[in-house]
């Protein structure tokens, strides 16, 4: 009986050990250390991506709420056009100024540098609310050889002033609606409603332009490009903000009602070219990203 017993522990030993003496292969205490291993790389892996979208994260907030709403651009283009000299329009967009602050400020500086022969603001001047008192020290500052022309947005005819277009020529601006006014001998500036929010009337912003005048056409919405295409050479539009905050390879959040198929830059049919602002202020959310505010410099000419 000893002798078996022998025997066996002999053989559970060997069993145990390899040939050579060495310990046996076990898999299954291979197995949990592999599993152990790539439990630890998993969450050190969890812990890099946590890290790295918080930073990437904070950095995008800064830049969208801190940076890029106070950095303007400064677009510039040209389009050919049979007039007896060059004319340069600085076209501004969507302000919605709560009053001369630091981006205002910056817009100012910017329109001196550039001396413009004609400012033409394309709507949406004023924030939430009826605070047209903010718009004052801005407008009352911008001055051009040709003038200072302005059309209204949706937010003028949401938050409607009394008695505007005094209000405007007290500033020194020029107020157009469903009509048109030379800017200079060959050159009417003609300015509509707004599509969106109020009653834009062509045949009427049109009706006292001479025959062979170059007209350039203002109005906030650029939807309705479409139904001015054809009638006008140029026209200048906003609205759209360029979609405020633009993600690579993502399609645009928001665009207002009154954008159409339209976002920013130059579109053009039947003859007509439009330039859609993305405009200086932002709405809704004071934030802007991979779309900084612009001020668009054209100059229409031969």
């Amino acid at each position: 009986m000893v002798y078996i017993d022998s025997v066996v522990a002999v053989a559970r030993e060997k069993n145990d050990r390899g040939t050579d003496g060495s310990a046996e292969y076990n898999p299954i205490g291979v197995a949990s250390g592999r599993f152990t291993q790539a439990t630890g790389a998993s969450t050190k892996m969890r812990q890099f991506l946590f890290v790295f979208l918080a930073v990437t994260g904070f950095v995008v907030a800064v830049d969208g709420f801190l940076v890029e709403p106070y950095r303007i651009e400064v677009t510039h283009s040209s389009v050919q056009a049979p007039l007896a000299g060059p004319l340069k329009i600085a076209h501004l967009s969507d302000l919605h100024s709560s009053g001369l602050g630091r981006r205002e400020r910056q817009l100012l500086g910017l329109l001196d540098a550039e001396q413009p022969d004609i400012i033409v603001i394309t709507g949406d001047t004023v924030t939430r609310g009826n605070h047209y008192d903010n718009i004052r020290p801005i407008l009352s500052h911008m001055h051009a050889p040709l003038g200072v022309w302005l059309v209204r947005g949706n937010w003028e005819n949401d938050y409607r002033l009394h008695n505007e277009r005094a209000f405007y020529s007290q500033l020194g601006v020029h107020f157009l609606l469903n009509e048109a006014r030379p800017i200079r001998s060959d050159i009417w500036l003609a300015g509509l409603d707004d599509s969106s929010s109020g009653t834009p009337d062509l045949d009427a912003a049109l009706s006292a332009v001479p025959q062979g005048a170059y007209v350039i056409a203002a109005f906030h919405a650029p939807a309705f490009f479409d139904n001015i295409a054809g009638h006008v050479p140029l026209v200048l539009a906003g609205h759209t903000h360029g979609g405020q905050v633009r993600l690579p390879l993502v399609p645009v959040f928001w665009l207002p009602r009154g954008s159409g198929r339209f976002l920013e830059g130059w579109y053009a049919d039947r003859g007509s070219r439009m330039y859609v602002s993305r405009g200086i202020g932002t709405t809704f959310l004071p934030i802007r990203f991979l779309c900084p505010p612009e001020l668009s410099i054209i100059i229409v000419g031969p």
